[in-house]
C-alpha cells in the first residue's frame, strides 16, 4: 500500500504563540486505512488536520501526500481530498439541496447527490432551507458535503458528535464503505465508540508530540490485564473470582467454579480506549454530547 500522507519532524507555530503548537511529529497515513488522531483540548490535533488539508502552510518539516510534496501541490489537490468539520458550514437561507448542488459545482467529479442525501435520510428535506435544520440534521448535511467530490481521502472532525445512536450508526456505516472501496480516512474525535468501530490505527497527541501509535486492538493487549473476572451466585449472594489469563485452561480452580457454580459473567481485563486515553494523555474524556437530531 502507497502511503497517502508521511510527516516528518512537522512543527508549527502560530504568530501569536511564545512557542510551537506542533512540536516535532512524525507519522505516516496508510492508504486505504481509517487513521485517528487522538488527544486533549490544545493538544494541536486541529492544527494537524489544517496543514494536513492545506489550510496552514508556514511549517517546517516534511509532509507528503503520495510522495508529493504538500506545499508543492495546487488546486487540484482540493478535487482529492472531502473534509468534514466539526461545526457545519452551510447556508442557511439555501434549502439543503441547493446548498449541496452550490458546492458540488466546485468539483470536477461529483457522487450521486440524492443517493447520500437519502443514505443520512435527509432527501425528504430537501428543500428545506439549512436555517430550519436541527444540529443533528446539519451534521448529517456536513458529512454528505465531505463526500460530493468522491474523495480519495477523507477528513474527519467529530463526525457523529450531536447525532442520535441510530444516525451516528448510518454514518459510520458510509465511513466503513469508503474505505473499503479503497478510501483514506484521517479522524479526529473524542467519542472512543467510534474509534474503536472505525480506526485500524490511532495516535495519541499530547502537547504537540505523539506519544502512541498503535492499533487499538494492540493498545488494548498492551496496557490491559492479563486476566480473568468471574462473576457467580452463592447462596444467592453475588461473588467473584479473578485467575490468571495464562494457562487458564488448565487451572483446576477456574474449571472448578464454571463446573460447580452459578456463573453470571465472564470477563477479561481487556482495558477501554477511555481508559487508555487518560493513561496516556493524563486527561479525562468528556463524552457527554447531547443528541440533538
Amino acid at each position: 500500500m502507497a502511503k497517502a500522507f508521511s510527516v516528518k519532524d512537522l512543527r508549527f507555530k502560530y504568530p501569536s504563540a511564545a512557542e510551537d503548537t506542533i512540536k516535532g511529529i512524525n507519522f505516516d497515513v496508510e492508504e486505504g486505512e481509517i487513521f485517528g488522531l487522538l488527544g486533549p483540548s490544545g493538544a494541536g490535533k486541529s492544527t494537524t488536520q489544517k496543514i494536513l488539508v492545506k489550510l496552514l502552510a508556514d511549517y517546517r518539516g516534511s509532509v507528503k501526500y503520495f510522495g508529493q510534496d504538500l506545499k508543492a501541490l495546487g488546486p487540484a489537490f482540493y478535487e482529492e481530498i472531502g473534509v468534514g468539520f466539526e461545526m457545519p458550514v452551510h447556508f442557511s437561507k439555501l434549502t439543503a439541496l441547493e446548498n449541496m448542488e452550490f458546492f458540488a459545482g466546485f468539483y470536477k467529479r461529483t457522487a450521486d447527490i440524492q443517493e447520500l442525501m437519502e443514505r443520512v435520510g435527509l432527501w425528504e428535506h430537501r428543500h428545506r432551507k439549512v436555517g430550519e435544520f436541527s444540529k443533528g440534521m446539519k451534521v448529517r448535511l456536513n458529512f454528505v458535503r465531505a463526500l460530493l467530490n468522491r474523495p480519495r481521502v477523507l477528513f474527519l472532525d467529530e463526525p457523529t458528535n450531536g447525532l442520535d445512536p441510530k444516525n451516528a450508526r448510518i454514518l459510520k456505516d458510509m465511513i466503513a464503505e469508503y474505505r473499503k472501496q479503497g478510501g483514506t480516512v484521517f479522524l479526529t474525535t473524542h467519542l472512543m465508540n467510534d474509534v474503536e468501530q472505525l480506526c485500524d490505527r490511532v495516535a495519541f497527541c499530547v502537547a504537540g508530540q505523539l506519544v502512541e501509535i498503535s492499533a487499538p486492538r494492540d493498545l488494548k493487549l498492551k496496557y490491559g490485564k492479563r486476566e480473568v473476572k468471574v462473576e457467580y451466585r452463592t447462596n444467592g449472594t453475588l461473588a467473584s473470582a479473578v485467575f490468571p489469563l495464562d494457562g487458564i485452561g488448565f487451572n483446576e480452580d477456574f474449571g472448578r467454579l464454571l463446573q460447580t457454580q452459578q456463573v453470571e459473567t465472564i470477563h477479561s481485563g481487556e482495558t477501554s480506549l477511555e481508559e487508555i486515553f487518560i493513561i496516556v494523555t493524563g486527561v479525562e474524556l468528556d463524552e457527554h454530547a447531547d443528541p440533538v437530531d
